[in-house]
Order: C-alpha cells, then sequence, then structure tokens
C-alpha cells in the first residue's frame, strides 16, 4: 500500500510540474489549481506512505521519480534540451530508485 501512494505522490507532482510550467506562461486559476493542487497532493500521498515505508526510503523514490519524471516532461512537452548528459543523468536517477525500491 505504501509503494502505491508514492506512486501516487510522484504523479500528482508531475500534475504540479505540468501547473508550474503553464503557470510560469500564464497566470490563470486553472494552472495555479495544477500547480498548487498538484504539489499538494503530491505531499498528501508521500505523508500517508510514511506509515507503511520508512520515510528516508519513501521520500528518495519520490524524490528520484519526480525528478526524472519532471526532466522527461519538459523534455518531451516543453522544449528543453534532450542533450545525451541529460539523458544519461536521468537514467542514473532511474537505476538508484529501482535500486532502493529493490533493496527496501
Amino acid at each position: 500500500m505504501g509503494w502505491l501512494f508514492v506512486f501516487a505522490a510522484a504523479i500528482s507532482e508531475f500534475i504540479g510540474v505540468v501547473g508550474l510550467n503553464k503557470y510560469s506562461e500564464q497566470k490563470t486559476f486553472v494552472n495555479a489549481i495544477l500547480f498548487g493542487g498538484g504539489f499538494g497532493a503530491a505531499f498528501a500521498f508521500l505523508y500517508m506512505s510514511f506509515n507503511y515505508l520508512q520515510v528516508s526510503t519513501a521520500y528518495a523514490v519520490w524524490i528520484g521519480v519526480g525528478t526524472a519524471g519532471a526532466v522527461l516532461i519538459n523534455m518531451l512537452f516543453f522544449g528543453e534540451s534532450r542533450s545525451k548528459g541529460r539523458i544519461a543523468s536521468v537514467l542514473l536517477i532511474v537505476v538508484g530508485v529501482v535500486g532502493l525500491k529493490a533493496l527496501s
């Protein structure tokens, strides 16, 4: 159950990232809801995961998935650089997250 909460937190963070990007371009109510609601829900789900998982592991996995996801979202949808170095760095984050999950 704890990993489901971490997954929901990561998905919510992706929504927050999209909202943040859109809000920085155009300050509308909908973009503010995506931004604030996404990050707010992410923190709520992460907090709920602490009832089932070690805080350090849940937080590290959430940060890793959120960071990798945010970079990929920005590369795919918002035109950020797709350099080999950035892609390799994201892959290293994913390897680290998978390792933490596998060992916990």
